[in-house]
């Protein structure tokens, strides 16, 4: 296709151009003549301004419709409109993250693999691969005990999370270990506590939404570089109503020793089930051990059952991880043994609530009251018929004989709940 251009001359003669080249075709215009010939050289670029705007106009509609779209299939509403500052491209994230490389990968979070990676301005974070969740419920959170949303990427297929990165890896990788737990004297386990039940008690009452997180354990605490707790991977969690109490659901989520037995057995949460998973991972920060069974204790216990023997028989501090006897509070581990046992009572209308924990915490004037005896209690005759983990299943008919859980697995169910 060729291209012509005509030009006006100031002697009201004109040029013609074909392919830039000029043919020297000249004459002279008449009156009407030269004033048709203004005419469309005003109106030839008013109306390609005018079709250029219309076009424009159509183009942002439907890129306007598509990030709806988008949108509307996260959530079935505008959600993500005010976060576009926190947008981040796809060239980025892998530029971050090293195109997503194995090295840079830090474990898996609820719904994902979890990257550390660089931004370009040198702030570190840490991606989700899986946000569908998070990224509705983190980026309404501001809580110093919770995990920072830096920003998310959608884009195609891909859907990522940023977080700030935590440079003290998870609990977990301490309290689990003999040599690094030795890091976390009683003040540091002790601050820990307190900040995982602010954190909790911000999601449950004081947050814009009512948040039950569904998988609270020791690798889902993150500590920074002072030792402060943030709770993170809230890809299993669900927003509760003003007036909703309780919910329930038969994909049973989350990991085997944390679960209160409503929900193991029944599919039924509330926030008395974050409270129960704070118990056993509050007994899991004070005696160092998993939630699991210990052949050794007592000819064979699982550990929330032998804490519950110690204190019926008045030697609550036996159970305390010998690496803070140095350094412990008598009188704070005991208040602390106690609020767990309160926290993993089976009745959930008898455990406390996260704000009553937090006061507990905060006040030692406030008088506790005697604990019942906790969940998947398992009295001494029937300890040699424990049921091994590889026959458990997560069936309705088989969650109601289940016995005490350990912990060493999670179950994730990625279909809609």
């Amino acid at each position: 296709m060729k291209l012509i251009s005509i030009r006006l001359l100031s002697n009201g003669r004109h040029s013609e151009k074909f392919n830039g080249n000029s043919l020297g075709i000249s004459y002279k215009l008449g009156k009407s003549n030269k004033a048709t010939v203004i005419t469309i050289a005003i109106a030839v670029p008013i109306g390609g301004v005018m079709v250029l705007l219309f076009l424009t106009s159509c183009w942002l509609r439907r890129k306007g419709k598509k990030t709806h779209e988008v949108i509307t299939a996260i959530n079935g509403a505008n959600e993500l409109t005010t976060m576009e500052s926190l947008q981040f491209d796809l060239a980025t994230m892998q530029f971050a993250t090293n195109d997503f490389s194995p090295e840079k990968k830090l474990g898996e979070g609820g719904f994902g693999e979890v990257f550390q990676g660089k931004l370009p301005n040198g702030q570190e974070i840490a991606g989700d691969e899986e946000f569908k969740n998070e990224v509705l419920l983190v980026a309404k959170l501001q809580h110093r005990n919770l995990v920072r949303l830096l920003g998310f990427c959608l884009e195609g297929a891909e859907k990522l999370l940023a977080y700030e990165f935590v440079s003290n890896k998870s609990l977990d990788y301490f309290l689990f270990d003999l040599e690094k737990r030795r890091q976390l004297d009683w003040p540091i386990r002790y601050k820990i506590i307190s900040g995982i039940a602010r954190g909790l008690l911000y999601l449950h009452e004081d947050s814009r939404l009512r948040i039950i997180h569904r998988d609270l354990k020791c690798s889902n605490i993150l500590l920074d570089n002072e030792m402060t707790p943030k709770i993170s991977d809230f890809g299993m969690a669900r927003i509760f109503g003003a007036n909703q109490n309780q919910a329930s659901t038969n994909k049973i989520v989350g990991t085997f020793g944390y679960m209160s037995p409503e929900y193991a057995m029944h599919g039924e949460f509330s926030v008395k089930s974050d409270v129960y998973s704070f118990g056993i991972l509050l007994l899991e920060i004070i005696c160092g051990k998993k939630n699991n069974f210990y052949p050794q204790l007592d000819g064979g216990e699982y550990l929330a059952t032998y804490v519950w023997n110690q204190w019926r028989d008045s030697r609550p501090l036996e159970v305390l991880d010998p690496t803070i006897e140095d350094s412990y509070s008598r009188d704070e581990v005991l208040r602390c043994l106690h609020m767990c046992l309160l926290c993993i009572q089976e009745d959930p209308a008898v455990r406390p609530t996260m704000a009553t924990v937090v006061f507990m915490l905060s006040s030692n004037s406030i008088n506790l009251p005697l604990p019942q005896h906790p969940a998947f209690f398992i009295q001494s005759s029937l300890r040699e018929q424990r049921v091994p983990m590889e026959e458990l299943e997560l069936e309705q008919s088989t969650r109601r004989t289940m016995p005490l859980s350990t912990n060493g697995m999670s179950i994730t169910e990625l279909y809609p709940r």
